[in-house]
């Protein structure tokens, strides 16, 4: 049995262990509401009409380079419940001297705070100010399912694979196991 922390049991986490989530990369990311209830709207005739939250996670979703230096965003769609999109992070090259000490700082905090700029800090504010908005909007029962998933997208065609995904979602919607009707599929 695995040991608690703080009288839950502890998950392991779904990162890389040494993988810099602050490090240049492309990220497919998929973010979920909690027990995956449609509060981002629903798909009618293949195309998703958004809620007000909906509408909210869209502004702030496309708003993330701009409250984080070296980060951009490439495809994504908000979904009844999810979100699917593409960061990018592409910091510049690190300054280093020759035959002295890195002027780089190591930050390696594999428990600790996020490191700024990480994935994970992306990802943390932007769920943090869409559930704040809708704490402001009387939408207290609005929440994100605790965690997210991602995945490292190689220097291959499979870019184009992961567009070809996020923009067909709304017309596979009817058959997605993310739809709560095919809760019993």
């Amino acid at each position: 049995m695995k040991p608690k922390f703080q009288d839950k049991y502890r998950v392991e986490s779904l990162r890389l262990p040494n993988r810099d989530y602050a490090a240049n990369g492309w990220y497919f990311v998929t973010i979920c509401t909690r027990d995956r209830t449609c509060f981002f709207g629903d798909v009618v005739a293949e195309k998703i009409q958004l809620s007000d939250i909906g509408q909210i996670a869209q502004q702030y979703w496309a708003e993330i380079p701009s409250h984080f230096e070296h980060t951009d965003i490439d495809t994504y769609i908000i979904m009844p419940n999810h979100v699917h999109g593409i960061v990018v992070i592409d910091r510049p090259p690190n300054v280093e001297t020759r035959n002295f000490a890195s002027l780089q700082s190591e930050e390696t905090n594999k428990f600790g705070p996020l490191k700024p700029g990480s994935l994970q800090a992306v990802i943390h504010a932007y769920k943090a100010s869409v559930t704040r908005w809708c704490r402001k909007n009387s939408q207290e029962h609005f929440s994100w399912q605790p965690r997210f998933y991602e995945h490292i997208i190689p220097a291959d065609d499979s870019i184009d694979r992961i567009r070809e995904y996020i923009a067909n979602n709304p017309f596979k919607w009817e058959d997605d196991k993310d739809n709560p009707e095919n809760l019993w599929m």
